[in-house]
């Protein structure tokens, strides 16, 4: 008997000390929960975000995985409230990257967006693709993706193959009648595919101040409290 009131003394104690931690271990008020969700701020999906490209993006140079780096260059507002203030840094790598190929085979890049970092360093992740590119010299976007794509050289290689076979027929006339101007068309024809077979078609570049426009592929919740303006967007 006297073990078994030792054993509930014992127990009762354990619990009593248990209880004193919990009450010194601080709990989130309700008070507090309602703050939190007052400065949440959701950037709804299908946003625009204007950006200027920090680093330069090349299908000649770079490869799958390198880091893209850009600005935000306008304020993006919400109610009336600014939700990404000039300056703010957009980072992101590059998903698949395909160079132009010879004749044929244009040169591509799909560039994902994944954090937006707020001038005062608060990090936000978001899933970004490339809506428009306007500035982008020899390329446009093709899918909804976000794929840039190089111009196609086709006519390029037609007056590349044509060229050299106009001044062979040229050639063949004037030192054998009309019979040296088919079979000098002909050998300037065939110069002018190899030429051809040797070019490549027009790569994408973009250099640092290259302006894009990014847009989220879903909603982004935000702390508005978190959100300031301290920095503002150089193009240099």
């Amino acid at each position: 008997m006297r073990l078994l009131l030792t054993f509930l003394l014992v127990s009762s104690l354990a619990s009593a000390q248990q209880g004193r931690e919990a009450g010194l271990s601080p709990q989130p008020s309700q008070g507090e929960h309602a703050d939190a969700n007052a400065n949440q701020i959701t950037i709804p999906a299908g946003t625009r975000i204007p950006v200027a490209l920090k680093n330069t993006i090349s299908t000649k140079a770079n490869h799958e995985g390198d880091p893209i780096y850009a600005q935000c260059t306008f304020p993006v507002v919400i109610n009336e409230k600014i939700v990404v203030p000039e300056g703010t840094y957009m980072q992101g790598k590059i998903s698949s990257i395909k160079p132009a190929g010879r004749i044929k085979g244009r040169a591509e890049v799909l560039v994902h967006f994944t954090t937006l970092i707020y001038p005062n360093g608060y990090t936000v992740l978001l899933p970004g693709s490339i809506e428009n590119a306007p500035s982008v010299e020899n390329g446009k976007v093709k899918d909804k993706e976000g794929t840039i794509q190089g111009d196609s050289n086709k006519g390029k290689t037609a007056a590349t193959i044509a060229a050299p076979a106009a001044n062979g027929a040229l050639i063949g006339a004037v030192a054998r009648g009309g019979e040296g101007a088919l079979i000098g068309a002909g050998i300037g024809g065939a110069v002018g595919t190899a030429i051809a077979a040797l070019s490549h078609g027009n790569e994408v570049k973009m250099g640092p101040g290259t302006t894009l426009e990014v847009v989220l592929q879903r909603g982004v919740p935000v702390d508005g409290s978190r959100i300031t303006s301290r920095r503002r967007y150089s193009p240099d």
